[in-house]
């Protein structure tokens, strides 16, 4: 008898349960939703990831509504006006275009609006292991070392960092013609961004000999001063140039008085 007690309470609480969560259910289900609208504004927002230079297109653009107690300054509304114009940094998928990230009007696309006044764009062929090993991207910096001997002889051969904290605005691969089997061949190039006397070194350094390029962290401000190395240093032959020093100034005379007695004259050092 007390285990039918015990059966009836059980069936009588799993109904009430069951009623209690189902009323719940329905309750809450029924219940009026309150949508909150908050103003909006339209913004230009890159339809996909654009790289440096690209020149704006319609279909790389999308407008989005955006909050508008939180839309970017400067956003635009219209794609028409930013259409045409090209990109001096990277935009990612749905980041708002802004007029910081836009050559100005009329500047065109691609590499020259990216390069800021008083500067140039120099390219320079490398292979796998110049660019190291396709790490060697846009927006890294790199040192440049040089490999060239001054006298033709190879016992003379130096290697030296000629430049350092050097920008890549550019690198990929271009078509040339192969001059001996008149072939079109691929290349590998690297633009770097430097003034103009850092133009003429990388060009010297690349005419007349090797040149490396070392990766650099973008955090590192450094600009170290290497004497170079020759390869009798190299391996042990030799022993190595340290940087020249500056020579200690020497000590200004003790001051001094000219006495005249008579006809004579003499110099006295004042203590």
């Amino acid at each position: 008898m007390t285990r039918i007690r015990v059966f009836i309470v059980l069936g009588v609480a799993i109904a009430l349960g069951g009623t209690f969560a189902y009323a719940t259910y329905q309750y809450i289900q029924n219940r009026p939703v309150h949508e909150v609208s908050l103003p909006t504004t339209p913004v230009v927002v890159a339809a996909a990831d654009l790289a440096l230079g690209t020149e704006l297109r319609r279909e790389d653009l999308r407008v989005i509504a955006w909050p508008a107690d939180a839309t970017p300054a400067g956003s635009f509304k219209d794609p028409q006006d930013v259409i045409g114009r090209g990109l001096i940094q990277t935009v990612a998928q749905h980041e708002a275009v802004l007029p910081g990230k836009l050559a100005p009007v009329g500047a065109g696309a691609g590499l020259p609006p990216i390069i800021p006044e008083g500067m140039r764009a120099v390219s320079v062929r490398v292979n796998d292991v110049i660019g190291v090993a396709g790490y060697v991207l846009p927006g890294t910096r790199v040192d440049v070392l040089a490999t060239v001997s001054p006298t033709n002889q190879p016992t003379d051969m130096t290697s030296k960092v000629v430049l350092t904290n050097v920008l890549v605005l550019a690198a990929g691969t271009r078509i040339e013609q192969d001059t001996e089997q008149n072939k079109p061949v691929s290349v590998s190039v690297v633009t770097l961004q430097v003034d103009p006397a850092e133009a003429e070194r990388l060009t010297l350094a690349s005419t007349e000999g090797k040149i490396q390029l070392a990766l650099r962290n973008p955090l590192d401000r450094t600009a170290p001063t290497t004497p170079g190395i020759r390869p009798a240093v190299l391996l042990g032959y030799a022993a190595p140039r340290r940087p020249a020093t500056a020579r200690a100034a020497a000590p200004p005379p003790p001051p001094t008085v000219e006495i005249i007695r008579g006809d004579k004259r003499a110099q006295e050092v004042v203590q």
